[in-house]
C-alpha cells in the first residue's frame, strides 16, 4: 500500500537518522559500549529481534534519545558511587561509558536533548538546595514527592555553561521537546494544580493546555508535533469527591499518589482531549508510535504493584497488546528518531533488587 503524503513526511527524516550512523553495522547497537543480551529476552516478547544492555549498577531510567539517534540522555543514582540522588549523564558519541553533565547539586529528573543535541534540559532543585530532597514518607501509602524546587534548566555539554528555562514559585518539571524542536511541553502548578503547559523551546510563550482537577503529566508530542500524549488522573465513579479531597491534601504537601493514571491524548492547544486506555491501574510513560498511529506505555493492570510491562494501543483507544513479559520494572520506552530501537528502562539482569538498567532493543 501506497504511504500517505503525512505519512511519508515523517517518515524522511527518521530515515535520514538511521542512514546518518554509518560507523556501526546495521542491526547493531548505535549507542557505543552497549553489551549484547539477547538472553534477556523473554518468551512473547516477539517485537524486541535483539537486546542491548547499556548499564549496570544503581538505578539508571529515562533514558531519551538524541536528535540524531547516537546518544541518550539518562538518570542515575546509585548511592555505592555516591550519587546518593538522581544525576544526569549522557551516553559517548564515539566511546562506550557514560559522562555526568549535571552539577551535584540537588537532585535532578526528566531530562532531554535539545534540537542540534549540543545542549540538553533537565529539572532540577539545585538552585534551592545542594543536598538531595528528604524521601517521601510512606506512612500514607505509595506516593511521589513533587519537589517544588524543580526548575527548568538548559546546559550545554561542552562547556557546561547552564541558563534556566522555566523557573517561580512551585513544580516545573517533566519537560520533553517536539521533533522539530519548536515546542516544549512540561508540568507545573504554576496555577494551582499539577497541569500540562506548551511553551517555545526557549521557555517563552507558556501557556496552560489543560484545566482538569487531577494530575496531567509525562506528556510527549507527537512525531507531527500537533497532538500530546500524556498520563492523567481517574478518579472513581461516585468516590470523585473523596478522592479529588485526598488528592488536593496530598498536592499540598508536594506529594501525589499515582495508583489511578490512565494515558490520554490531546491536541498541542489542549483541544480534543482523548482518553486511551482504562485499565483502572498505575499507567504511565507513553510514547507514540513512529507513525503517530499507535502508542507504547507502561501499566501494571495485570499484576499489580512494581510489576511494570509495556503494552501497545491505538491512539484512539481499543485492545492493548502486552509487548514486555518480564515479572518485574519494565517501562519509560521511547523509540529512536529513524524508528528501528526502542531504549526502555527495566529490573531484568539486575544483581540485586531494585537495580534498574537501560536497553535499547532492535524493533520488528
Amino acid at each position: 500500500m501506497l504511504l500517505g503524503s503525512r505519512l511519508l513526511c515523517l517518515l524522511v527524516p527518521a530515515l535520514a537518522a538511521c542512514a546518518s550512523s554509518p560507523r556501526r553495522p546495521a542491526g547493531d547497537c548505535p549507542i557505543p559500549g552497549a553489551e549484547p543480551a539477547d538472553e534477556l529476552i523473554e518468551d512473547g516478547e516477539r517485537h524486541f529481534a535483539r537486546l542491548w544492555r547499556l548499564t549496570r549498577d544503581g538505578e539508571n531510567a529515562e533514558a531519551y534519545w538524541s536528535y540524531d539517534g547516537r546518544r541518550l540522555v539518562l538518570q542515575r543514582r546509585n548511592p555505592a558511587e555516591g550519587i546518593d540522588c538522581d544525576r544526569i549523564f549522557v551516553t559517548r558519541d564515539d566511546s562506550p561509558g557514560l559522562v555526568q553533565v549535571s552539577s551535584g547539586r540537588g537532585a535532578t529528573t526528566c531530562s532531554y536533548f535539545l534540537p542540534g543535541d549540543q545542549e540538553i534540559l533537565f529539572a532540577s532543585t539545585q538552585g534551592e538546595m545542594a543536598a538531595c530532597p528528604h524521601k517521601p514518607d510512606y506512612a500514607q501509602g505509595y506516593v511521589w514527592m513533587l519537589h517544588p524546587e524543580f526548575e527548568i534548566y538548559a546546559r550545554e555539554l561542552a562547556t557546561g555553561r547552564e541558563r534556566l528555562l522555566v523557573g517561580g514559585p512551585g513544580y516545573d518539571a517533566e519537560a520533553t521537546l517536539s521533533r522539530d524542536g519548536r515546542h516544549m511541553v512540561f508540568t507545573s502548578t504554576r496555577s494551582g494544580d499539577l497541569e500540562l503547559w506548551v511553551g517555545r523551546s526557549d521557555g517563552s510563550g507558556l501557556r496552560q493546555v489543560t484545566d482538569r482537577p487531577g494530575y496531567d503529566g509525562g506528556a510527549f508530542f507527537s512525531h507531527d508535533g500537533e497532538r500530546l500524549v500524556f498520563r492523567s488522573t481517574v478518579f472513581d465513579e461516585g468516590e470523585e469527591e473523596q478522592q479529588l479531597a485526598d488528592y488536593r491534601k496530598l498536592l499540598k504537601e508536594w506529594k501525589i499518589r499515582p495508583n489511578k493514571l490512565e494515558i490520554f491524548t490531546c491536541l498541542r492547544d489542549g483541544s480534543e482531549r482523548r482518553q486511551v486506555t482504562e485499565l483502572g491501574a498505575a499507567s504511565f510513560a507513553p510514547y507514540f508510535f513512529p507513525d503517530d498511529q499507535r502508542i507504547l506505555f507502561a501499566s501494571n493492570h495485570v499484576a499489580g504493584g512494581r510489576n511494570f510491562d509495556l503494552y501497545a494501543v491505538d491512539a484512539e483507544g481499543g485492545p492493548v497488546e502486552r509487548v514486555t513479559t518480564y515479572e518485574g520494572f519494565d517501562s519509560f520506552p521511547m523509540f529512536s528518531p529513524c524508528g528501528r530501537y526502542l531504549a526502555f528502562s527495566s529490573n531484568r539482569g539486575g544483581s540485586e533488587p531494585g537495580e534498574t538498567s537501560v536497553y535499547v532493543a532492535l524493533w520488528r
